[in-house]
């Protein structure tokens, strides 16, 4: 009479079997989810390792090519891949036929950048400071970041704050590098970064080009003003003043501006240039490369500027400083209850240039070039600040090979 009648107990028991199954069904969809998702995120996973690029190097500006030229040359003698990556159209680097070595440009500014947040590599080395600060982060597919500094200055006062924070290691050149690295860890309560000290690599190039140099025979003593850019550089404090001092010594004058002046302080530069055109004493040198005029002039005028190493620690000439002032507000030198380093030697590699000086030029510049206090501080900044001297592309090499096995 009532065909659609379930007793209580079949009913009960129908109700319990389709919640096994549904239970059954649910579980299994997500069990298949899961395997599916796994067998997925595995073939992502092994595509990710397979396109993984070993070593990767990352400039961005040609002008670092002094520096990663002799890695890339020692990985290229070792027969070991590398990849350079450079945000400059006309780096030298992508003029050489490496086979070993990939020289790749990848745009310039943020289309670099945004190339980098996204770099699948194993190890990624760079001199660009602020890693994970602004707008270059550090990618997912990295392993491991390694940071060069391009001089042998002090870094807290090189880089802007944080600029080393979110490296996982720093290729020193000198003692004074680690030991400022050391205390801006401890005060911001940080892991301590692998700090390996490796030396120079542009100074051992220098040095190079330095011992094949033919002995100058010129009789002609030559000044190199060489200053920074911005209001407190020489060119801008003093302009005529020092030039027209300069000018009532027997040197020859040759002004090498930085290369930001080019652009930051153009109407300076050209309102100087004309005002000397007539004056064969007074010469103008803006070549890329700094070599030729720093081996040729026997003593160099600058603030603090980095050239100010290069030309005591491989020529071994003095150096004179004037308006040598540095504001530590955007650096990690603020962090420092301590004179940076920077300071602190200029006064045993060079001689502070006051104004008053300006007229007592030529005899200051002659008791210089004599000077055995001078060179005995020269010899001792060149101790502190570049170890394993012609050693450095080796020691690189070495140091990420070793990092390789490693990771």
């Amino acid at each position: 009479m009532y065909p659609l009648y379930i007793d209580p107990g079949t009913g009960s028991m129908l109700f319990t079997l389709f919640i096994g199954i549904a239970t059954a069904v649910v579980f299994g969809a997500r069990s298949l989810f899961i395997k599916l998702k796994f067998i997925f995120a595995k073939d992502k996973t092994n595509a990710i390792e397979k396109n993984k690029i070993q070593y990767v190097i990352f400039s961005d500006h040609k002008r670092y090519w002094n520096v990663f030229k002799p890695i890339v040359e020692e990985f290229e003698s070792r027969e070991i891949p590398i990849t350079y990556y450079t945000a400059s159209s006309d780096d030298p680097a992508l003029s050489n036929n490496y086979k070993y070595a990939n020289c790749v440009f990848i745009g310039e500014g943020n289309k670099a950048i945004a190339k980098m947040n996204f770099l699948n590599a194993k190890i990624c080395i760079s001199t660009t400071p602020g890693l994970d600060v602004l707008q270059w982060k550090r990618s997912k597919e990295v392993d491991y970041y390694v940071h060069i500094p391009h001089s042998i200055d002090d870094v807290p006062a090189t880089y802007k704050m944080f600029g080393l924070d979110h490296y996982d290691s720093v290729l020193t050149t000198g003692t004074h590098q680690e030991k400022v690295i050391r205390k801006l860890e401890k005060i911001r309560n940080q892991n301590p970064k692998e700090v390996f000290c490796v030396g120079c690599t542009y100074l051992d190039e220098m040095l190079k080009r330095k011992a094949a140099l033919t002995e100058n025979i010129s009789k002609d003593k030559t000044v190199l003003l060489a200053p920074t850019w911005g209001q407190n550089g020489l060119l801008t404090k003093y302009g005529t003043k020092l030039i027209d001092a300069l000018l009532m010594t027997d040197y020859s004058i040759v002004v090498r501006p930085h290369p930001q002046s080019l652009t930051a302080e153009k109407d300076l530069l050209n309102e100087l240039q004309n005002h000397y055109s007539e004056n064969s004493r007074v010469n103008w040198n803006f070549d890329n490369d700094n070599f030729e005029i720093l081996s040729k002039s026997d003593i160099m005028i600058s603030d603090f500027s980095g050239v100010i190493y290069d030309y005591t620690l491989i020529f071994d000439k003095p150096v004179f400083y004037a308006n040598a002032t540095f504001n530590t507000s955007q650096y990690d030198a603020d962090w420092l209850d301590e004179e940076v380093w920077t300071m602190r030697v200029l006064p045993k590699i060079g001689a502070k240039l006051k104004e008053e000086d300006f007229s007592n030029l030529q005899s200051i510049f002659d008791k210089a070039l004599t000077s055995e206090k001078l060179k005995s501080g020269r010899d001792e900044v060149k101790t502190e600040a570049w170890h394993n001297i012609g050693e450095s592309a080796k020691l690189i090499c070495d140091y990420l090979i070793e990092k390789g096995k490693m990771i």
